[in-house]
């Protein structure tokens, strides 16, 4: 590149690549790849998305392949407001959500409409890399957050920070489901400071032992006799409970936050597609999208578990894990000091097979000794295999 043209901007310096890296391996037939946060491809329900894409241009004809509203196609708004409503017994309507191209637009735009440069955003560690990677440009500081909200510091932090950021239902990366009272008392404490909760759910539906119980929006709204106007922003998605390619998420919060998250969104894309729109309004409607996570979480499970006792049997020695209740992944500790699980993914490489070192989901960088594992995206046999890879990858590492 020519030397003498502008630098690139600051922010560009301290990214990763890992996100392209997972994606592109995705597609490399010879790589077994436990590293993506994808859905399986071969449980998208292409029949009734085409079934959907019919019913959705005869009822809306040419309207949906319009430029439109920046907050996104009313009647499904309206419907995601209504179910809410529904499942909360709070009090939502259409001004309460905004459609995005994806939840990940959400993190983007909660950025955007709230940080400036140098201010504090408190996160629970390991925090999705995605969002990490979303403020990365508004150049924030970073307190961690174990949900133990009576450590010391815990409420003059908050008070500082212009939002917590939290994946209580099977967080990525560790798919971990956090208790109610934990859940609740932080709600409490985000009230009595003042500043925003941000809730990202994308794997609400993703459950095999139990039910994630309430979400914090919900239980914040039922502490309102009229139309929601709380502290907290959730965000919800189809990628995960349909398929990723519609991208269609949504914000749910009080509407004057929705109304400045609108004011940031029109200068990101003007608009997302009506036309995904309008296809998934078709599929919420039916309640599709509840009988297709059903029946696709009966095949995750088995995958989840096929994972766990093949690495108990190959991995056990030199990792640690707990067994997820639902989500994408299962988030391995090291036992040995030795494992640099940053080195340890080279060497998977070269073993053809791909997991997310742990360093990545920290603000700092600075954990080591973790891995992600994904068990959604491939059939147990190719699980079976890729432990297989990883046992193989573990023993040259430590052998170096």
């Amino acid at each position: 590149m020519n030397s003498s043209r502008p630098p690139f901007a600051g922010w560009i310096r301290s990214s990763n690549t890992i996100t392209q890296q997972f994606l592109s391996i995705g597609g490399k037939p010879d790589i077994v790849s436990l590293a993506g946060g994808l859905p399986a491809a071969e449980l998208y329900p292409v029949g009734a998305i085409r079934d959907a894409t019919e019913r959705a241009l005869r009822r809306w004809g040419s309207s949906v392949l319009e430029y439109g509203p920046v907050e996104g196609l009313y009647a499904l708004r309206e419907t995601i407001a209504a179910r809410t409503s529904a499942e909360s017994g709070g009090k939502f309507l259409a001004a309460n959500v905004m459609l995005m191209t994806g939840a990940m637009q959400g993190l983007d735009l909660v950025g955007k409409t709230l940080v400036d440069p140098g201010d504090l955003i408190l996160a629970q560690v390991p925090t999705y890399l995605g969002a990490l990677d979303a403020w990365r440009p508004r150049q924030p500081r970073y307190e961690k957050f174990d949900w133990n909200c009576e450590r010391p510091g815990f409420d003059a932090a908050l008070a500082q920070a212009k939002f917590a950021y939290v994946v209580p239902n099977y967080s990525n990366p560790t798919g971990a489901l956090v208790p109610q009272p934990q859940r609740l008392a932080l709600l409490d404490k985000v009230r009595a400071s003042g500043t925003w909760l941000l809730e990202d759910d994308p794997y609400h539906s993703i459950h095999f032992d139990g039910d994630p119980g309430l979400d914090i929006l919900e239980s914040d709204a039922r502490q309102f006799k009229g139309v929601y106007d709380g502290p907290v922003i959730y965000l919800g998605t189809l990628s995960k409970s349909i398929v990723p390619g519609l991208r269609v998420g949504w914000a749910i919060a009080a509407a004057g936050m929705i109304e400045k998250l609108a004011l940031a969104k029109q200068s990101s894309d003007l608009s997302s597609s009506l036309f995904t729109q309008a296809i998934a309004l078709e599929l919420l409607e039916s309640g599709f999208d509840l009988e297709h996570s059903r029946s696709i979480n009966e095949r995750y499970r088995e995958r989840r578990d096929t994972l766990c006792s093949e690495a108990a049997a190959r991995l056990g020695d030199w990792f640690e894990w707990e067994i997820p209740p639902g989500g994408m992944f299962v988030w391995m500790r090291a036992r040995d000091p030795r494992i640099d699980t940053n080195e340890l993914y080279k060497v998977a490489l070269e073993e053809k097979v791909a997991f997310v070192p742990g360093s990545v989901f920290d603000p700092d960088g600075k954990d080591h000794s973790a891995m992600r594992v994904n068990f959604t995206r491939s059939s147990p046999e190719v699980i079976a295999e890729g432990v297989r890879r990883l046992e193989k990858a573990v023993k040259r590492y430590l052998h170096r």
